[in-house]
């Protein structure tokens, strides 16, 4: 290992150069120990060695340097920029191939320099890139510290639907009230759940969620209540039910709407007593528990239908709450997008992506029918599958583009504009000649199929030189 001494008193940014090019080290002496911390290596295993104790701000990899295999040296630099996406990474190589060069941009390096490298040149680039990406650093950290402010526990966002939920759930957060929440499929209903007991008295208490609709109805009693040994064929052995668990806690019921009428009728009678009897058992369990309860379904409607029990309905719609759709708080989408953006870029050790404006118009646009849950699964995708930083217009599904007005607009009007009077030529001539085509050359057909006169098409025909008169 071989350092260049720092002339610097403060060296703002750390850089390590890895390479076995004996004439690097004085030129990375010159125009760089002014102003950086310069370290140099020699081998690939001395960086990781050095990398699992800190990380550097930069790294100039000498990609020949790795096993003496250029190939290996881009698969180096990959697993750098898995490693940090915030890393300014240079790639130096002695091969003027220039496959090499793009093969280097797909591992996403900064810049790519080739021996003998000018090192008056990097120090430029060292200094423009390093500050632009502190300059991402501190705008992302703002930009988390923003939705800290517009977010409740794991709920994103901070209009003004969200800010009224935000204020019901704290009001209630501290009763032992049932609490009813609901909301469309992908709202966040269990978000909501999760954030009513985080900011109460049961935060540390247990925490038990069944989704009713899940589970075949030959389980869920027992799922709910539990059983004693021998209660029926396959209950070799006692086993407490999601009630009993959340004993002291908490019991979510997701889609409580899908429960039988026997089940309601059971789930009554534990909530009026505070108490479970195990399938199979003869004494009741006094239970301390809070409930809250999901549903997407019109409760009401069920009530009146006959498939819900009135007396269970008002037993659990003591506190509502309406969880907004996506498409009545729009103004979240750009905070919801950079949040799962940060969410699966770093869980794939992907560098951090934007998604372009005219993709958020797009997005304003749609309706999104799965709500929060279908963004995120969006945003997930695009992550995977797009390479660049950029996620543009042409990552995003066909029904997003169909749907958006601001789509159909940059598909129709490209960015340099278009010449309207020629559009409409071609138009005009397409319609002419397709119906002339199909009508087997008669005018007169042509004309009906298009539903204009006869005199029309004979002028259109003229002016556009198609066929004979």
């Amino acid at each position: 290992m071989r350092t260049a001494t720092a002339r610097s008193l403060a060296p703002v940014y750390s850089v390590v150069i890895v390479t076995t090019d004996e004439l690097v080290g004085p030129e990375a002496e010159k125009y760089l120990a002014d102003n950086y911390e310069v370290q140099m290596l020699d081998t690939w295993h001395e960086l990781a060695a050095l990398l699992k104790k800190r990380s550097p701000d930069a790294i100039l990899l000498d990609i020949d340097s790795v096993n003496d295999n250029s190939d290996e040296g881009i698969a180096a630099l990959a697993e750098l920029r898995s490693l940090n996406s915030d890393l300014v990474l240079i790639a130096l190589t002695r091969s003027t191939d220039p496959s090499l060069r793009h093969k280097a941009i797909d591992a996403v390096v900064d810049d790519y320099f080739v021996a003998p490298v000018n090192f008056e040149e990097v120090r430029v680039v060292l200094g423009r890139t390093l500050d632009a990406r502190k300059a991402e650093a501190e705008y992302r950290l703002r930009q988390e510290r923003e939705a800290q402010q517009q977010s409740l526990v794991e709920l994103i966002g901070g209009s003004e639907p969200m800010l009224r939920m935000y204020e019901a759930i704290r009001r209630v957060a501290d009763s032992n009230s049932t609490v009813l929440i609901r909301g469309e499929s992908g709202s966040g209903k269990e978000l909501v759940a999760r954030a009513i007991v985080s900011v109460g008295p049961r935060a540390e208490k247990p925490f038990v969620s069944i989704n009713c609709s899940a589970l075949p109805d030959n389980l869920i009693e027992t799922e709910l209540f539990g059983h004693e040994k021998g209660a029926f064929t396959d209950a070799k052995e006692a086993r407490p039910g999601h009630i009993e668990l959340a004993h002291t806690g908490t019991l979510f019921l997701d889609e409580i709407a899908t429960l039988g009428l026997a089940l309601q009728s059971k789930l009554l009678r534990v909530l009026e007593d505070r108490a479970v009897t195990r399938i199979g058992g003869k004494t009741a369990k006094k239970i301390d528990f809070r409930l809250l309860a999901a549903t997407n379904e019109d409760l009401e409607q069920m009530v009146e239908a006959g498939r819900f029990r009135e007396d269970l309905y008002y037993r659990i719609n003591v506190v509502p709450i309406v969880v907004p759709t996506l498409r009545e708080r729009k103004s979240d989408l750009a905070l919801l997008v950079d949040h799962f953006l940060r969410i699966y870029c770093r869980e794939n050790r992907k560098p951090l992506k934007q998604v372009d404006s005219e993709v958020l118009a797009v997005m304003e646009d749609y309706d999104w029918p799965g709500n929060v849950r279908e963004l995120e699964n969006l945003i997930q995708r695009v992550v995977l599958m797009t390479d660049g930083t950029v996620i543009g217009l042409k990552h995003l599904p066909q029904q997003l583009l169909v749907a958006s007005h601001v789509s159909q607009e940059s598909l129709l009007i490209p960015e340099q504009g278009v010449n309207f009077d020629e559009e409409i030529a071609r138009i005009e001539v397409a319609y002419v000649k397709a119906a002339l085509h199909r009508c087997g050359g008669s005018k007169v057909s042509a004309a009906q199929l298009l539903h204009i006169d006869q005199q029309r098409i004979h002028y259109l025909c003229r002016k556009y030189s198609i066929g004979k008169d």
